[in-house]
């Protein structure tokens, strides 16, 4: 793949081209809004499990709910499910400039909560939605375009939200976020593409969120294949690396701020803070192009490029705990994000090649879901190391000794491919 390739999807393809931009203004009104609220959350209660709390409250619910979620992603049309995320998302962001001070916490993180129930539904839509809109080979192009969009709207994102923070304050921040969800629906509703999922799906009842037996014939799809068994796994071996999201504020805040002549501590720790974040982004772009450019559609290679994901991430994460200064933990944060990004594009790839369609919704919900539960429990972990007097060094260089589990597993794994090879290659085998 070529920017040739990319420039020809986005030009010639009307609905990617949509889909696109609503993922733009979106994720960019996002990264703006996290900015703010963990700096929020630092500066009002000092405390880094407050940090991780939000984090749990924006990602765990997304378990618990997404089995519906993947129920509803098959059964409707998906479409229709992300406009109406969309449009719930923006009124629950805009409520958020009702919080000033700490007594209106539990307002925030009902809101939240409130917000990740909607993307626990957009999300395994607009993934499974991709191959409904672009050919088979156009399918490696639009993963490494999505996931490099993703990356660069975190890196610009984080960054200039810290700034717009700095000069216009929390509440500035949040409507922005707010009207990206009302531009991102208006896009999205523009999009004209079959649904074949919808043509032989039964209609959908309320009693059918609850109903075990559609999530049932997921597992039992899933199952019967052991390459779609190990791949389902890979984001959720993705998600302990978690801890990035209380350790990277913290480290932004305290131990790397920013010193500029007039700034105040607490904006200079948000702009520490967004410079790691940024990192972090500017990371998974350059993971982007290795799991979907250099991987392609060859299964080999894109196991290839988890596996050497997994260990980036192992290297760059030990070398965080270990950095000396603002611009050294910046590169380990490149290195360790680059592994991230290459094993999420590559797995997506390899997810879509292997699901049929009618399963489709359950399959990333399924991922997702794994993804949450691993986040969620390593964030929740990390706040309370950090505050219990572990340095978020130390916790750093935990999370990559961890990252060796999902590196160990995924070699290991490697058996399910080998287990499929054809008798006559086999028998030719010494």
């Amino acid at each position: 793949m070529t920017l040739a390739s990319y420039w020809r999807l986005v030009r010639d393809n009307r609905n990617f081209r949509l889909l696109w931009i609503a993922q733009i203004v979106s994720e960019l009104g996002d990264w703006f809004y996290s900015v703010a609220i963990y700096s929020f959350l630092l500066e009002v209660t000092g405390s880094a499990q407050m940090v991780a709390w939000a984090l749990v409250v924006q990602v765990l619910p997304q378990f618990f709910v997404s089995p519906a979620a993947g129920v509803v992603n098959d059964r409707v049309r998906r479409k229709a499910v992300m406009i109406a995320s969309d449009c719930m998302s923006a009124a629950i962001v805009l409520a958020m400039i009702l919080v000033h001070t700490r007594d209106m916490l539990w307002l925030l993180f009902l809101l939240l909560f409130l917000q990740s129930l909607c993307i626990a539904f957009f999300e395994p839509g607009r993934s499974a939605v991709i191959p409904n809109i672009t050919s088979a080979e156009e399918i490696p192009v639009a993963n490494a375009l999505g996931s490099a969009t993703w990356s660069v709207i975190f890196a610009a994102g984080a960054a200039i939200g810290g700034f717009a923070d700095v000069a216009f304050g929390h509440n500035t921040v949040f409507v922005l976020n707010s009207l990206s969800f009302v531009a991102s629906a208006l896009l999205v509703g523009r999009m004209r593409f079959a649904e074949p999922h919808t043509h032989e799906a039964a209609p959908l009842h309320p009693r059918d969120l609850v109903d075990f037996s559609p999530i049932a014939e997921g597992i039992r799809y899933v199952r019967r294949d052991p390459k779609l068994l190990v791949t389902i796994f890979v984001k959720g071996g993705l998600g302990l690396m978690g801890a990035n999201w209380v350790i990277l504020p913290v480290l932004g805040m305290r131990e790397f701020p920013v010193r500029w002549h007039g700034m105040s501590a607490a904006q200079g720790g948000t702009l520490g803070m967004s410079i790691l974040l940024a990192s972090r982004g500017a990371g998974a772009i350059i993971g982007a192009y290795l799991g979907g450019n250099l991987a392609g559609t060859d299964a080999t290679r894109l196991r290839r490029t988890i596996l050497q994901g997994f260990l980036m991430c192992v290297v760059g994460y030990v070398a965080l705990g270990l950095a000396g200064s603002l611009w050294i933990a910046v590169m380990t944060l490149l290195l360790a994000h680059t592994g991230g990004s290459s094993a999420w594009t590559a797995s997506t790839t390899l997810l879509q090649q292997q699901t049929e369609d009618r399963f489709r919704g359950r399959v990333f919900s399924a991922e997702f879901a794994f993804l949450t539960l691993a986040m969620s429990a390593c964030s929740f972990l990390a706040g309370k190391f950090v505050d219990a007097g572990i340095s978020p060094r130390q916790v750093a260089i935990g999370t990559g000794v961890l990252m060796l589990l999902p590196a160990l597993g995924w070699l290991i794994a490697g058996r399910a491919w080998r287990d499929v090879v054809p008798p006559a290659i086999k028998t030719a085998s010494p």
